[in-house]
């Protein structure tokens, strides 16, 4: 089973924020299997099984803040036996343009606290990742005021765009595998 996990923040306040780009992408994948997420005792996080292609999946979206989202990461692939080669993690990027991807078998944690989270719950990086562009932070505002602010007029224009083209991506490791997701969608 791959264990699928959008890293975001938990709450109403921060639902449309950058740093939410994450949970929005597995909202859009639930929404083509028609499945639900539901609380999840054993896990902090909001589960929801599902099936791509012939892949059976398991969405994760941690109910921890996003610098703890190791807590529930850790949990639920215990939950599902999985191993690191199993998870696949999404996630915001500042390094890169607006709505770009960067798929990659695993990695270091580029900066990402909930990446960083993870990583020490793990003791390792070698888990696959989706990295979704939110852009730099203009100088007039810090980093964490521009992860956890609002997608601004022209990023929610082409927001459905974006989360549709992420969860492609999604659907196209589970299917055809990472090395073919890495080469349909990292270019440009």
């Amino acid at each position: 089973m791959k264990v699928i996990v959008g890293l975001g923040n938990p709450g109403r306040g921060y639902e449309m924020t950058r740093h939410n780009i994450g949970f929005l992408v597995l909202d859009e994948l639930v929404r083509r299997s028609g499945g639900a997420f539901r609380r999840n005792w054993w896990v902090p996080a909001q589960t929801a099984n599902g099936v791509i292609g012939q892949e059976k999946v398991r969405l994760v979206k941690p109910q921890t803040f996003m610098n703890r989202s190791g807590l529930a990461v850790g949990s639920a692939l215990r939950k599902a036996h999985g191993k690191t080669d199993d998870l696949l993690v999404i996630f915001d990027d500042v390094a890169l343009g607006w709505g770009q991807l960067r798929i990659r078998a695993q990695g270091s944690a580029g900066g990402h606290n909930g990446v960083q989270s993870v990583m020490n719950v793990l003791g390792s990086g070698a888990f696959g990742r989706i990295r979704i562009g939110i852009g730099p932070k203009p100088d007039s505002v810090s980093l964490s005021n521009h992860v956890l602010g609002s997608f601004s007029e022209a990023e929610t224009q082409n927001l459905e765009n974006v989360v549709r083209r992420a969860a492609d991506a999604v659907e196209q490791v589970c299917t055809a595998g990472i090395e073919q997701a890495m080469n349909c969608f990292n270019r440009g």
